[in-house]
């Protein structure tokens, strides 16, 4: 979907965000877009390693049982 947008498309959007926010504002939102990102990132992987533990504790359960 992204991949479509090219240099002039991507330069409508910054000159947009420019008009909307102001150059002010700017760093204040990039902040808030990089914590939002590193909370999702941190997320993703404390759910994928829950996970793997999960599997692993079933995995050695199964193991332990007499047949």
């Amino acid at each position: 979907m992204l991949h479509n947008i090219g240099l002039p498309g991507l330069l409508m959007i910054v000159v947009v965000v420019l008009i909307l926010f102001g150059p002010s504002k700017l760093p204040e939102f990039g902040r808030a877009v990089g914590r939002t990102l590193h909370e999702f990132k941190s997320s993703a992987r404390e759910l994928v390693s829950e996970t793997k533990n999960e599997e692993d504790d079933t995995k050695n359960s199964a193991e332990r049982k007499p047949a």
